[in-house]
């Protein structure tokens, strides 16, 4: 195996990352040294049964990121700073018993959406946005659909006003993209938090942020402030991308062209067979290693950043031995995480229920809906961490519009 380490960055991981890591694993193994933005060292983990050791031994691989050895090289403008955390009191960063509490205190404010509200608000900020394009006979499907979805629902749960959605969403895009306006982003994002914070703790209503408020586990205003702030970046761009990775995937598979004539249960496949072959979230950052190890036969020192390759672990030959059989039901994939700082379940769900039916709105509403350019001219968004299109032109019969008051 080589030791060169392989720039992060660029347009390999974009534009056939299955041929990629193809590359990786015969060159380096499971395990392979990476260069993030300014040659930044660390470790990209594309081995199944490697990620699975990293992401269920905390001990070892830390969730704490002040144990980075990188930190004094690290510029404040750093752009991948953002996604990273240094000092950040979120549940991304905290561990132990601290960290358990902590995931209790956000399951249990999920766990109170109601699921009826939740398809309810999907359905009509859906019919909204299709009622945006639906007499045009033609749309971008990313910019005019998939990613205003998710961010309106989740304001909804979150309790923001909807009118502030349009800015959310620009935010969090800023802030994933890992680029110049990586920080103006999530100082954004920070201070609608922080505001909503203020605005619940003076006047609580039925909403998740409220909830968290009202917890007794002796959380601080700015800790519910970072956990908001995760949950609504890592409940929106992953979604908005699974929602639009999952029509590409039926727009141009033939093996799911049921779908497009009022097929459902090919829905709920196409939705798994991308967090298998096309994952949203591709890459996580990170772990970070407590003592000099072992893995995948590479010496890692104490503080060395690893990376969870979650897609390049997903096409392990060892657990996708024929990466053109469909996967079926099998959700044995890390597109949720493993471990105990893996997605929670109950904004699995959510996440679930908001992107199923975003497709289904769509098949329902735009029922001849075709690709408008060819396949291979797709392209994708250059974050590291996120997979997702950057437009998913179509055409279609224009259709009427249903009208209505939308909360």
């Amino acid at each position: 195996m080589t030791s060169a380490p392989v720039p992060l960055s660029g347009t390999r991981f974009q534009q056939d990352p299955a041929r990629l890591y193809r590359e990786l694993r015969r060159e380096h193994g499971a395990v392979v040294p990476v260069l993030l933005d300014g040659d930044v060292p660390a470790w990209l983990v594309i081995g199944y049964r490697e990620l699975h050791q990293v992401t269920g031994d905390p001990a070892l691989f830390s969730r704490d990121s002040d144990l980075w050895n990188q930190w004094v090289n690290i510029p404040e403008d750093w752009p991948l700073r953002p996604m990273i955390g240094h000092k950040q009191p979120s549940i991304l960063y905290t561990v132990g018993e601290r960290h358990r509490e902590r995931a209790a205190m956000l399951g249990n404010a999920l766990n109170g959406v109601d699921p009826a509200e939740l398809r309810g608000h999907s359905e009509r900020f859906a019919d909204e946005l299709i009622d945006n394009i639906s007499l045009k006979g033609g749309a971008d499907l990313i910019a005019e659909y998939a990613m205003l979805l998710p961010v309106r629902v989740l304001a909804q749960l979150f309790g923001f006003a909807d009118d502030e959605g349009p800015d959310l969403v620009t935010a969090m895009n800023d802030l994933v993209d890992g680029r110049e306006r990586a920080i103006a982003g999530q100082q954004h994002l920070f201070a609608s938090m922080t505001r909503l914070v203020a605005e619940r703790k003076a006047a609580p209503a039925d909403d998740v942020a409220s909830r968290m408020l009202a917890d007794t586990s002796g959380f601080t205003e700015d800790e519910i402030v970072q956990d908001l702030m995760v949950m609504i970046t890592a409940g929106h761009q992953p979604t908005a991308d699974w929602i639009g990775n999952s029509l590409r995937l039926m727009l141009t598979d033939e093996r799911f062209a049921a779908s497009l004539f009022g097929g459902r249960n090919s829905i709920a496949e196409a939705m798994n067979e991308v967090l298998w072959e096309d994952t949203p979230t591709r890459k996580v950052a990170g772990r970070w290693v407590t003592r000099d190890t072992q893995l995948g036969g590479h010496r890692l020192r104490a503080g060395d950043m690893v990376v969870l390759g979650l897609q390049g672990a997903n096409s392990d030959p060892l657990v996708r031995t024929d990466s053109s059989a469909l996967t079926g039901g099998n959700a044995a994939h890390f597109s949720f995480g493993h471990g105990e700082h893996r997605c929670p379940f109950p904004a699995q769900e959510i996440a679930e229920v908001i992107a199923r039916t975003g497709i289904e709105v769509v098949l329902d509403r735009l029922p001849d809906i075709d690709l408008a350019v060819p396949a291979e001219s797709l392209t994708r968004r250059p974050s590291p961490w996120l997979r997702g299109l950057t437009e998913l032109p179509v055409t279609f019969t224009p259709t009427p519009v249903l009208g209505g008051t939308f909360a």
